[in-house]
């Protein structure tokens, strides 16, 4: 059974920085692409960051220059750097693996994590 676990979110003013950490257990982590959503209040949930096996990234538009996902097979861990962080990054951030097709067609989601940038 797939299992992850976010940490890391928090209070932050405006300008500042967090790092979001998610760790993974019972899944093919090597293998799945893995990342981070976020859902604001009233907002439909959207993609942040994602990073294939093969180490392919895509980021939405708004974080492009201030977010850095990366991660660390050895510890089935996926991060997310948050600098610059705006007040419209205020959201649940949400961990995801996304295993291929072959092995499972189900998408796993951590519980989440808040983020408030708020001054």
């Amino acid at each position: 059974q797939v299992q992850l676990v976010e940490s890391g979110g928090g209070l932050v003013q405006p300008g500042g920085s967090l790092r979001l950490s998610c760790a993974a257990s019972g899944s093919d982590f090597d293998r799945s692409t893995v990342g981070w959503y976020r859902q604001a209040p009233g907002k439909q949930r959207e993609m942040v960051a994602r990073i294939s096996s093969g180490l392919s990234i895509s980021y939405t538009e708004s974080v492009k220059g201030r977010f850095t996902i990366s991660r660390d097979n050895a510890k089935n861990t996926v991060s997310l750097q948050m600098n610059s962080l705006q007040p419209e990054d205020t959201a649940v951030y949400y961990c995801i693996l996304d295993p291929p097709d072959w092995i499972s067609p189900d998408v796993y989601w951590g519980q989440g994590t808040q983020v408030t940038v708020s001054a």
